[in-house]
């Protein structure tokens, strides 16, 4: 198994397998403008991103910066109307202290529509021929970061796909590198189970307590994260669903505990805790699979290994996706937009073993630049909303 690999050097020592350009938008009223700058450039070299809302967040202000020094990102353009509460002038700072250019341009002062794509367009251009010149040079698999989400899961995800996924895991942090879950609102019921695979006691107790606030949360809306089409697809009941989510984790120790924006602090497994802290204020902690993924990327990860049973056709910004089709019918109907079929292990065309290692394969082939099919497909869905988190404490990181 080829597990040499080769990254784009940063200027903070990190190691990217893209070298994308990010348009930022800083409010929604400067979508538009955005979009617009970037549209000529097409899909592989120029990857928009954006925060809808006004009014301040601190948790959207730590998501930007998270993402616009993303290993991945080569450099970034943010785009803002001029009036929204959205701190342009911090995050352009952040992203030249990466070493990374950064260009902002504000719509008002610019003077309107045309004359800010006009100068977008421009930087874009001369900015892209700078990043021809970024070292290209060897990386490790300990210097890789994956994370994984399940979406339009049905029946079979448990049973193929999300297993297939956390034997890859395994393999991914036997080999020094970094994986990282998500989903507390989907691992309800799997608390104690989680928690007997804690590197330490006290992060055992801080993995409870994660999943104990996301049922708290889910409660208090009235709405647990389980979709009509998950029913549809067989799928009886929240401990059916949360137990196939769970086995995406595999089975290496969980080396910590990270919130949105945060990095893992050591190689390892680590567990990413996405309902808000505090009182429900935001509404549905994330409300598709794209939130769950920029929150992902937001943390480090290179690429993303996607679970679908029904079918997703979802990719991302920033961050490759590599989708593991769970239905072996789903995979024959939607072929073009899946990258590994999981359900030939229900109709006895390969082991749980087999699977694994083809999807951490497949892993270090995208690494090294080959597209995904979301990629090819030109898929760059991305979400950003409102949300309130504390900074997680010592015990989640036992081992830094």
């Amino acid at each position: 198994m080829n597990t040499q690999l080769t990254g784009y050097l940063r200027a903070d020592g990190r190691k990217g397998i893209r070298n994308v350009i990010v348009v930022a938008y800083l409010v929604e009223c400067a979508h538009h403008v955005a979009r617009a700058v970037a549209a000529p450039f097409g899909e592989s070299a120029v990857h928009l991103i954006g925060f809808g809302g006004c009014y301040p967040n601190a948790y959207a202000d730590r998501m930007m910066k998270a993402l616009c020094t993303h290993p991945n990102v080569g450099g970034v353009l943010l785009v803002s109307l001029g009036c929204e509460s959205f701190d342009r002038a911090s995050v352009e700072a952040t992203v030249a202290a990466s070493g990374r250019p950064v260009k902002t341009l504000v719509i008002q002062s610019e003077g309107g529509t045309r004359t800010t794509i006009d100068a977008g367009r421009k930087w874009i251009a001369e900015t892209l021929t700078d990043l021809q010149g970024v070292p290209s040079v060897p990386m490790s698999v300990a210097e890789l970061t994956v994370g994984t989400v399940c979406g339009g899961s049905d029946a079979t995800s448990g049973l193929t796909a999300n297993p297939g996924i956390g034997r890859a895991f395994d393999l991914l942090v036997s080999n020094g590198g970094t994986a990282i879950f998500e989903e507390t609102g989907e691992l309800i019921g799997c608390e104690d189970i989680m928690a007997s695979r804690a590197a330490t006691p006290d992060l055992a107790i801080a993995l409870r307590e994660s999943v104990e606030k996301a049922a708290r949360y889910y409660t208090t809306l009235g709405h647990g994260s389980f979709a009509p089409g998950n029913a549809e697809g067989g799928l009886t009941t929240q401990e059916e669903k949360s137990m196939g989510a769970y086995s995406k984790s595999g089975n290496s120790i969980i080396s910590g505990l990270i919130k949105p924006g945060e990095l893992p602090v050591v190689p390892g497994l680590h567990l990413l805790d996405v309902v808000p802290d505090g009182e429900v204020r935001f509404g549905f902690p994330n409300i598709n699979d794209n939130a769950e993924i920029a929150e992902l990327i937001a943390c480090g990860s290179h690429l993303i290994l996607f679970s679908t049973g029904r079918g997703s056709v979802v990719g991302s910004a920033i961050s490759p996706v590599i989708k593991v089709c769970a239905n072996p019918e789903t995979y024959r109907r939607m072929r073009e937009d899946m990258d590994v079929d999981a359900g030939r292990l229900l109709e006895g065309r390969t082991t749980l073993d087999e699977l694994g290692r083809e999807i951490y394969q497949l892993t270090l082939e995208v690494s090294n630049g080959r597209p995904t099919a979301s990629e090819d497909l030109g898929h760059q869905e991305f979400v950003l909303t409102y949300k309130s988190f504390e900074p997680s404490g010592p015990t989640c990181h036992p081992a830094s």
